[in-house]
Order: structure tokens, then sequence, then C-alpha cells
């Protein structure tokens, strides 16, 4: 049952990554209603799959198998660390292009 929250956490990951991607495709169409959705959705993706990790590691210390999290602590914080900066520079880069959008390039006024 714990081991599918490694699963939760790589597919929660992977969505993160995915909806800026679908984002940045769908920006030349017209309809830009539904950007700041998305991104909300990446970034709580993202905050999930962190979680799911935080869970697993103390299931790890609940159980006490200390080798297990002395083996996989250096991997898991790794891994989440390209996983929230990855997720945050695709949702800026989403933000900068859809602002830009309609305005020349420029920040509208305010």
């Amino acid at each position: 049952m714990y081991g599918l929250l490694n699963l939760g956490s790589l597919v929660f990951g992977l969505i993160a990554w995915i909806l800026p991607v679908i984002n940045l495709i769908r920006h030349e169409k017209h309809d830009h209603k539904k950007w700041v959705t998305l991104s909300f959705m990446s970034i709580s993706a993202c905050a999930i799959s962190l979680c799911f990790q935080i869970f697993y590691n103390y299931h790890l210390v609940k159980i006490e198998d200390w080798s297990a999290l002395m083996d996989t602590t250096g991997a898991v914080v790794f891994a989440s660390t390209i996983l929230l900066i990855v997720t945050i520079i695709l949702n800026l880069t989403t933000l900068i292009v859809y602002r830009g959008i309609g305005t020349g390039g420029q920040a509208p006024c305010p």
C-alpha cells in the first residue's frame, strides 16, 4: 500500500510538468481562459507529489527501516529539487507567454 505513494508521486510529478507544456502548446489559440487554472493545477500536482514523498519517508521512519531511509533520502532530495525547479520554470514561462499576449509583448498598464 505504501509503495503506491512512490507511484503516485511519479504520476503527480509528471502531471505537474505536462500541464504547463499543454499551456505553452495552446498559447497561440484564441481561448486563453484556462491557463491560470492549468498553472494552478500544475503547482498543486507538484505539491501533492512532494507530499507523497514526505508521507513515504514518514512511513519508513515509523517502521524503523533506517537502511531504506538512508539509502533513498539523497535521491529523493535530488528528484524533489528537480521537480520543484522545473515546475516553477515551466509555470513562470507560461506566465510570461500569456501575460505578453495581446499587449505587443509589453506589460499592460495599470
